[in-house]
């Protein structure tokens, strides 16, 4: 199975400051791999048009439903979820991680988890500027969110 991430409207390459928040210069975004924040997939610049990930995923049927794993697919307290890491890029390429968003698996309607695996691709829609004008972070929900059950390449 794979999990598509489907994001628009970044919300720039600068973020001023905030309270508690000191503000940043050449910012990008990346999905994380399971248990090490050093490891990103598809590292794009916070003032592209668009972002998207692909993730190769196992999905499992069990009693209590679909159970979704894979490399970029984290497990924690709260649940199963996939981590974007907002982070500057230095002149050296180095990402220093700043905020991370939480895509909650847990939320998705499992009906729509169910039809994924079935079709093989799960996609997710959302926009990864926040209400404040930032880059979104914090747990992402619906309506924030959109999970579907897709054909990709059919």
């Amino acid at each position: 199975m794979q999990i598509h991430i489907e994001a628009s409207d970044l919300p720039g390459r600068t973020c001023g400051p905030g309270t508690g928040f000191a503000g940043f210069d050449d910012i990008h975004v990346g999905v994380q791999r399971k248990d090490r924040p050093g490891e990103l997939l598809g590292l794009h610049p916070g003032d592209a048009p668009r972002a998207d990930w692909t993730l190769d995923c196992t999905a499992v049927s069990t009693a209590e439903g679909v159970e979704i794993s894979g490399p970029y697919i984290q497990n924690r307290l709260g649940g199963h979820f996939v981590y974007l890491s907002w982070g500057t890029v230095d002149p050296s390429g180095t990402f220093t991680m700043f905020r991370r968003a939480k895509l909650m698996i847990g939320d998705i309607d499992p009906e729509v988890v169910e039809a994924s695996a079935r079709t093989g691709h799960l996609t997710a829609r959302l926009r990864l500027t926040d209400d404040k004008g930032g880059p979104r972070c914090g747990r992402v929900r619906p309506p924030d969110i959109t999970w579907s059950a897709t054909n990709h390449g059919a």
